[in-house]
């Protein structure tokens, strides 16, 4: 994955090799001899006409009146890596403009457009290492063009040098926040790419979470969700035990057509009516384990009832009855109870509320996924 790099127009390019007006007359210091720059002023006039080729021609009669200066090689350079381009040969338009700015007869604004340009060039040419070579550069004089600076973790991983693509791609990212922008989708695409090549599992949930939380897009919810419940060892009691929630899941997905059709069509009927039945028999019972819960000792089956609750769409009961868990104690598992008792709040309207109590939880695959609740919460 890339993105594609804009590069300068061909008027642009223009503009940086036409050469000062008062440099071309002979009999001035630093000027060119008049077999030099007639036939340098014939080529510019045929560029602007599009005429690369005749272009090239008249710059190859200029080259014969060598020892050219360094002046005139610089402009001479310059018209021969516009012609070049329009041409379509990038490899020779990068060798002249590299020759261009190593005359160092060139101006300030001339020769970091000129690099500019190089770096771009290269990019399209493939040339991946002097692109790297040639935006450093770029970014060292003073640039600033956003699509030229982003080369540079593009044309590493391209040269599937992950590590310093992935590096690079993260200070641009918080530079781009510092500054108070958003980084490209793009960017963070291509972040989570790197991250995933060089296998840095941590690297990449979190380049992951970075991306659903300025690009909150369902595939990317769905990707963030899925790779932090496949994680060798994702505690199971997190998604499992609520049939409440699953039968309300399930209606979802049948009213709105997502589920009930297509070769997978029974199957899923009788797993609704399966949890139709669990629901149910839930229910029969909640209200006496609710009694038992409270005359017990410990906030076990409190929490449990209390998810219940939740399940069944009664998040104010859910509040209540995991708060009580959670001062009764002996919870093997406090983190996960606060996880639910912050998703109950979240449900009951209590948002900030919500946002602290997911805060607090620190540890565990529950913090994991607080921290997605709280990308979640923060996006409603």
């Amino acid at each position: 994955m890339s993105m594609r790099y804009r590069g300068l127009a061909l008027a642009a390019l223009l503009l940086v090799a036409a050469p000062a007006s008062s440099s071309w007359a002979a009999g001035q210091d630093d000027a060119l001899r008049p077999e030099v720059g007639k036939p340098l002023q014939a080529a510019q006039g045929l560029i602007k006409q599009k005429k690369f080729k005749e272009a090239l021609a008249q710059i190859k009669k200029a080259e014969v009146a060598a020892p050219l200066s360094a002046k005139e090689t610089g402009l001479l350079e310059q018209l021969r890596g516009i012609a070049a381009a329009g041409t379509g040969d990038n490899p020779a338009a990068i060798k002249s403009f590299e020759a261009a700015i190593a005359s160092g007869k060139l101006a300030q604004a001339d020769q970091l457009r000129l690099t500019q340009t190089v770096a771009g060039l290269s990019y399209q040419a493939k040339d991946y290492p002097n692109t790297v070579v040639w935006v450093k550069r770029y970014q060292e004089a003073g640039g600033s063009d956003d699509a030229t600076l982003n080369l540079l973790g593009q044309a590493y991983y391209a040269n599937a040098d992950w590590a310093a693509a992935a590096a690079t791609l993260n200070e641009q990212i918080a530079a781009a926040k510092k500054a108070g922008r958003k980084p490209t989708e793009a960017q963070l695409q291509l972040l989570v790419n790197a991250e995933s090549k060089q296998g840095d599992t941590a690297g990449y949930q979190a380049a992951l979470e970075r991306l659903v939380t300025v690009y909150p897009k369902p595939e990317y919810w769905g990707d963030v969700i899925q790779r932090l419940l496949a994680r060798p060892g994702f505690s199971r009691r997190l998604t499992a035990g609520l049939p409440g929630e699953a039968k309300a899941l399930l209606d979802q997905g049948f009213a709105s057509k997502a589920l009930g059709g297509g070769p997978e069509a029974e199957r899923q009927k009788r797993l609704l009516a399966l949890a139709d039945q669990k629901a149910v028999d839930d229910q029969k019972s909640i209200d006496d384990g609710e009694k038992k819960a409270a005359a017990g000792n410990d906030g076990v089956i409190l929490v449990h009832t209390g998810l219940d609750y939740l399940g069944y769409g009664q998040p104010q009961r859910a509040v209540l009855l995991i708060e009580q868990g959670l001062t009764k104690g002996a919870l093997k598992y406090p983190d996960e109870a606060t996880l639910h008792l912050a998703i109950a709040y979240y449900a009951a309207g209590e948002k900030e509320k919500a946002l602290q109590t997911f805060r607090s939880v620190q540890t565990g695959d529950a913090a994991d996924l607080a921290r997605l609740w709280i990308i979640h919460v923060g996006q409603r």
